[in-house]
């Protein structure tokens, strides 16, 4: 059609021709969406439900006819659309971003007892209610936290160190059964946790294929499916047969009350959720469980090494809390290890960054739960006079939570008869000084601290590792390399190394040198508590270094603290006091601190302004409990510990006061009565906290 400016009808002819376009332009657009409805819900149909309703072909050519549309029509793209599984996107560097909500690690146990034991201290808490339990399966893949907003897959995270992990949202993506558009009634944002597993079928065709072109296979699965979410490029994660099993939903206002409402919720949503999870209403099914799929499990596509058993109610959930490391509401029952007999053919010494030694049993080649074990630990001393192991005895080995190598006894009917008694070390393997054993304690030390290579290099590994100062583009084998060559001796001279003084080291290239250098810079950004656990204080682990720096401030008034001082601060006892004042009594630490002083390196907090903190409950301690109307209880923490007052996890004689909201635990309630314990309500709360000092 030919439109004239000067024709009496040409504005009608142009408002047609354009509504005609945009008739055809929504035509198309309404065409793509319709495609990728139809393909997302074959995925869903194969990948979650097992249940094909189309052939390979038939969704071949509906994948192809949406590429081309799309391809045709970019202004109607969609990152999550089924086309974009096929990955291409090339990741150098992953971000490392803090969850939303920490991913803790589960308190395992190895037999029933201890599962009675975990009731027992639960109902201590609870008192009497009626508990159940969500049983699952604990699958053995990669930890992965997945988070969704108004229906749509925005950022995946591994586990890291459960404080922040690794953005992999690209490679997360290809898994076909990870949902990338939600179904149904769903919240506006929440965090959804899972196990990124490899399916023993696909990890066999996988090798195969590697066998055929004589390259070497993967040793099992689950190495294989995490090393997979750290691929750089995202098309090669699409073409492993991964899946996403979903075992965890958290966020806030969320539209269930309990553990096993929460997994019919996300199968209903789309997501892929075992349908072996059961719930039930006493330990003794809980056992009934853990018998049948003890012999059972064998016969699952996937590996797996246990059940976890949690307490089904939320609320409950709530009310019991968490350790350091664990949910006190949550346990992991591990199957009985598998055992194999292999050779011991030497021990050897290891020397650990504290001077502890390690002995090592160092084995004829064995397979063992999926991988080859060469190596196993024999602990100390003691374990090796215990089980009078020897040089070529015959030795049975199991996998301890099938994750660590140990050998459990001797098959002493293959001992050769001139077997000789095993004599342990008395100097040290690296610097020959004399080893040292403390009264009560099980390892032997070498107490050459500064002169001993392992230690030394050890010490400054542990300075730059992820939950410590982080350094970018330096690793364990790097700190090694400049220690033989004189670089470094300590931690602090790090941060006097120049490009032009490790550019002729092995592997070192002009932009690794220049990586090296800037990110032992920048850690002068990490914070004072990750500086101090970074120190290497014996003893001082993460959480005791954040204790010690919120309760002292800055790394001064630490080192001057008394023994009876540090005694006195929440949870550190007399051997992490000791150990704090023979650090800081100790010269070369005191220079080695200046001199981090000097370049820069965080050693004091800094304090978060916030305008409305008080220092009103300051030396209170309060125990919050129960559901709340107009805090939540992370809320209600912080506004308490934004005032100067500390939050209890369990009432004692030295809780000051209850903050109780509906719902409260009847053994809380009872213990605080009899404590005489005051219980605010939260109104009360407000009132005393709007009150003036």
């Amino acid at each position: 059609m030919h439109l004239n400016k000067n024709n009496p009808n040409f504005e009608i002819h142009l408002f047609r021709l354009t509504i005609r376009i945009i008739l055809i332009f929504m035509s198309i657009q309404e065409t793509i969406q319709n495609l990728r409805n139809e393909l997302n819900q074959h995925n869903y149909n194969y990948y979650v439900l097992d249940n094909a309703t189309i052939s390979d072909y038939d969704f071949d050519i509906k994948l192809k006819e949406l590429q081309d549309l799309e391809s045709k029509h970019p202004e109607f793209f969609d990152e999550n659309s089924p086309t974009q599984r096929v990955g291409g996107s090339i990741t150098k560097n992953f971000k490392t971003i803090a969850h939303q909500t920490r991913m803790y690690s589960l308190d395992n146990s190895y037999s029933k007892e201890d599962l009675l034991d975990w009731e027992t201290r639960i109902q201590k808490v609870l008192g009497n209610v009626d508990l159940q339990y969500t049983c699952e399966l604990k699958y053995d893949g990669a930890s992965i936290s997945i988070t969704y907003e108004n229906g749509k897959l925005v950022q995946a995270l591994t586990r890291g160190d459960g404080f922040q992990g690794d953005e992999v949202t690209n490679n997360i993506k290809t898994i076909k059964s990870v949902p990338l558009q939600l179904k149904g009634n769903y919240p506006p944002k929440f965090d959804i946790r899972g196990e990124i597993i490899l399916p023993f079928a696909g990890f066999e065709k996988m090798n195969q294929e590697l066998i055929e072109i004589g390259e070497t296979p993967y040793s099992n699965p689950r190495n294989t499916a995490s090393g997979s979410l750290k691929l750089q490029d995202s098309a090669e994660v699409a073409k492993r047969p991964l899946e996403c099993l979903l075992y965890f939903v958290t966020g806030n206002n969320l539209p269930f009350s309990s553990q096993y409402e929460g997994l019919e919720s996300a199968r209903k949503w789309g997501f892929k959720v075992p349908n072996e999870a059961k719930l039930v209403h006493s330990m003794q099914e809980v056992f009934e469980f853990i018998d049948h799929w003890d012999t059972q499990r064998h016969k699952l596509p996937y590996e797996t090494d246990g059940v976890v058993i949690k307490v089904n109610n939320l609320h409950f959930q709530d009310e019991l809390g968490y350790t350091a490391k664990s949910p006190r509401w949550a346990m992991a029952y591990k199957f009985k290890s598998e055992q194999v007999s292999t050779k011991l053919k030497s021990i050897s010494y290891q020397v650990g960054r504290t001077g502890a030694i390690t002995p090592v049993a160092n084995l004829e080649p064995v397979q063992l739960a999926g991988t080859i074990v060469k190596r196993a630990s024999l602990h100390n001393a003691d374990q090796i006079e215990k089980l009078d192991i020897r040089i070529n005895d015959t030795v049975f080995v199991e996998k301890g939570g099938e994750i660590i190598p140990k050998i459990i006894a001797v098959d002493l009917e293959k001992r050769p008869e001139n077997s000789e008694v095993t004599h342990y070390i008395s100097y040290c393997p690296e610097c020959q000084t004399e080893l040292v054993r403390n009264v009560g304690e099980a390892n032997h030390y070498c107490p050459n601290f500064y002169g001993c290579p392992p230690q030394i290099i050890g010490r400054i590994q542990h300075y730059i590792s992820r939950k410590a100062m982080d350094i970018e583009g330096l690793g364990g084998e790097t700190v090694a390399l400049l220690f033989k060559n004189g670089l470094v001796h300590n931690y602090a001279d790090l941060y006097e190394l120049k490009v032009a003084d490790i550019l002729h080291l092995e592997r070192m290239a002009q932009k690794s040198a220049e990586n090296l250098v800037n990110g032992v810079q920048k850690s002068k950004e990490i914070p004072f508590e990750s500086v101090l656990f970074a120190l290497g204080i014996r003893f001082v682990g993460e959480t005791v270094a954040k204790k010690l720096a919120k309760h002292y401030k800055n790394i001064d008034a630490l080192s001057q603290a008394s023994l009876m001082d540090l005694i006195l601060v929440d949870e550190i006892g007399e051997r992490i006091a000791k150990s704090v004042i023979e650090f800081f009594e100790n010269e070369e630490n005191r220079i080695i601190i200046e001199r981090l002083k000097n370049q820069g390196v965080q050693f004091e907090i800094v304090e978060k302004i916030n305008p409305n903190a008080t220092e009103k409950f300051i030396g209170k301690t309060f125990v919050v409990s129960g559901v709340f109307a107009q805090f939540s209880r992370d809320e209600l923490k912080k506004t308490i510990e934004d005032n100067g007052g500390k939050v209890g996890s369990s009432i004692s004689a030295k809780t000051d006061f209850v903050v109780a909201g509906d719902n409260m635990g009847p053994a809380k309630l009872e213990k605080a009565s009899k404590l005489n314990i005051p219980i605010l309500s939260e109104e009360d709360f407000i009132t005393k906290l709007n009150e003036s000092e």
